[in-house]
């Protein structure tokens, strides 16, 4: 029995090891511990109030990987954590074909605004699409900010130059490799445009003083997010990972996501599961 305990505590301390590399944070301080990767959703708080909330009733501790939609599917992939929270449901439909992932649960949205300097330099708020938007900022080659880290911001952005026609590069094409707050701020700094998903810029517009939206309401710059867990057996805190999955689609978790930020901001950060699902 205490070498079966010991493997099994080897095997816990290696699995969280593997993501060390990646900022963490802990909450709850139950013994149903399992491993979450996602973006905004932690970088911005709902994701400490769901699980908290989830933690109370279950016994359960959450360690948080800050990760983008690519890095986070990856680790899900490699079995480094036992669910992710994205927002790339191409990735998320191969995840589950390819089998390494399970219970596709969709769980709200939000949408990308792009915004840039006041004085609009590239004239986008006259864009008819978001793909016109993209054009003209290449035309003017006004200076643009890129997560270039392959979160599913990225992919979406990289998904319009596409559609665009163009391959962006050049002095004007600046990439960050960093998060959405950290690329909002080079974006103020540069006065440059930028696509930021509604949430972030809704609670941290104030670090970009200098910039404002010029073009919204694409349907193609809708987020929607979705949860995937490990195949059972396949980690060891899917089993409590596939709960607080259940939590999160429950009314209660849904009235958590719609209400977020609402009393702070005077709208929330992000729709619930009801309204993303004509998106979907």
């Amino acid at each position: 029995m205490k070498q079966f305990i010991l493997a099994v505590s080897l095997v816990c301390i290696s699995l969280f090891a593997q993501a060390a590399e990646l900022e963490q944070t802990i909450y709850g301080s139950g013994a149903n511990r399992f491993a979450l990767a996602t973006g905004s959703p932690g970088e911005l708080g709902l994701l400490k109030v769901l699980a908290e909330k989830f933690a109370d009733t279950n016994n359960a501790q959450m360690v948080w990987v800050k990760a983008g939609t690519g890095q986070s599917l990856n680790l899900l992939r490699d079995r480094k954590v036992d669910m992710v929270m994205v927002h790339a449901p191409a990735q998320v439909d191969k995840a589950i074909t390819d089998g390494w992932a399970k219970k596709k649960t969709l769980i709200g949205s939000n949408e990308f605004y792009i915004v840039g300097p006041k004085s609009d330099p590239a004239k986008i708020a006259a864009a008819a699409s978001a793909d016109d938007a993209y054009r003209r900022i290449a035309a003017a080659q006004s200076a643009f900010v890129s997560r270039g880290d392959n979160s599913g911001t990225h992919q979406k952005e990289m998904q319009i130059w596409k559609r665009s026609g163009i391959e962006p590069s050049g002095s004007w094409y600046i990439v960050t490799k960093d998060f959405m707050t950290a690329s909002l701020k080079r974006a103020n700094s540069e006065g440059a445009y930028f696509m930021s998903d509604s949430s972030t810029w809704i609670m941290e517009k104030n670090v970009a003083p200098d910039l404002m939206i010029h073009f919204r309401g694409d349907r193609f710059l809708v987020n929607t997010y979705h949860a995937i867990v490990a195949p059972p057996g396949a980690t060891l805190g899917r089993d409590t990972a596939e709960k607080f999955i259940d939590f999160v689609a429950s009314p209660v978790g849904q009235g958590i996501i719609a209400q977020y930020g609402r009393s702070n901001f005077g709208e929330g950060l992000y729709n619930d599961a009801a309204y993303a699902k004509q998106f979907d």
